[in-house]
């Protein structure tokens, strides 16, 4: 449990955000006219109507509901569990900047990787090969330079992002849209063990809140606003990431988008955003100059992504048919194949539908 909170400041707190209809905002409001949970309980319903509706102020007035906190409590005692306030000197001091900080933030980890500068690195749910390969490698560069990796545990870009982070220093943050006794996406359930063994994972919901639509907005605002920058590594047009890229604008954080193929659509979202204003990044180097980030001596930040051998060289990174790269290698078409198997065995090519094949690497 925090350590500025006792067990009954701590029940206040959860009692009071799990208030039906009082949002972080709301809540923030009472803390800013009350002081604190114990002075909120006690202020007269006269005085809570104020600030808040009649009926919150009712069910304020009626008082603590300490049963519904039993579980969160107990769970807060489980080593590596944390409840973070307003009031608590481990509460981030970049979310204090945004315009709605949560009132309350549940963790799991290491709480100390709040403290170092982050970067949220977010993209598609449904990215290529290709996308996952470089939000991996941007991540697991950017953190071996003291970079803290924070994105939201989605399938895709978020997963990919994590798994780098944590390949080379387990600096990094997962904010979820659930309370944290829940796993979502399910198939991320050892990745989530990971990220809690070696890294963080925090939500303001509290424990037992599903997986819900409207949730993910709101983690949204926390990811970037726990950023210094934001990278879009891959987006189509309606992709939620860019709702993350959005809010850090807002929010005064540094927006990057890597470019992509002008023919996938998993690349228009970061264009829009490079059309709006956004860096284009191809090196991690572009954003710890930008973001004034020392570099490590044991990194080469300037690098490029990877360049391969010739025939990875004339296939590009846009999907091609054997037909194509036929022309473009002046290879035949059995040496080809026998060479892509092998760049398919070493996960430098994948085959797609209809005979294609795409670099990975």
């Amino acid at each position: 449990m925090s350590s500025t909170l006792d067990k009954q400041e701590a029940a206040l707190w959860i009692s009071l955000s799990q208030i039906p209809g009082l949002g972080s905002q709301t809540l923030c409001q009472l803390l800013a006219a009350f002081g604190t949970p114990a002075n909120i309980y006690a202020s007269p319903l006269r005085r809570l109507h104020d600030v808040v509706s009649e009926k919150i102020a009712q069910q304020i007035n009626a008082g603590p509901n300490l049963e519904a906190c039993t579980a969160t409590l107990e769970w807060l005692e489980q080593s590596g569990n944390h409840l973070l306030t307003l009031a608590d000197s481990s509460y981030p001091q970049s979310l204090l900047e945004i315009p709605d900080p949560p009132a309350l933030l549940y963790a799991k980890g290491n709480l100390s990787l709040l403290q170092i500068p982050g970067i949220a690195v977010v993209g598609s749910r449904n990215a290529s090969p290709q996308g996952e390969k470089n939000a991996e490698e941007f991540s697991a560069a950017l953190s071996q330079h003291g970079v803290c990796i924070i994105s939201g545990m989605a399938l895709g870009i978020d997963g990919a992002a994590h798994r780098g982070a944590l390949r080379v220093s387990g600096k990094t943050i997962a904010v979820v849209g659930t309370g944290l006794d829940i796993v979502y996406p399910a198939r991320h359930r050892e990745l989530a063990h990971q990220i809690a063994q070696h890294g963080l994972i925090i939500s303001e919901f509290p424990l037992g809140t599903p997986s819900k639509p409207q949730n993910f907005p709101r983690r949204n605002r926390i990811i970037s606003g726990l950023s210094r920058g934001c990278l879009v590594v891959e987006a189509n047009v309606q992709s939620g990431s860019l709702i993350t890229a959005r809010l850090a604008a807002e929010q005064g954080r540094e927006v990057f988008a890597i470019p992509g193929s002008i023919h996938s659509p998993l690349s228009k979202g970061c264009h829009q955003l490079i059309k709006q204003g956004a860096k284009l990044v191809d090196n991690t180097r572009d954003i710890l100059d930008e973001l004034d980030i020392a570099s490590s001596p044991n990194a080469n930040p300037g690098q490029h992504l990877p360049e391969q051998d010739p025939l990875l060289e004339a296939m590009g990174y846009d999907p091609i048919s054997m037909d194509t790269l036929v022309e473009r290698s002046g290879l035949t078409s059995d040496r080809l194949s026998a060479m892509l198997l092998v760049l398919e065995l070493d996960n430098k090519v994948t085959s797609l539908p209809g005979g294609r094949f795409q670099r990975i690497a």
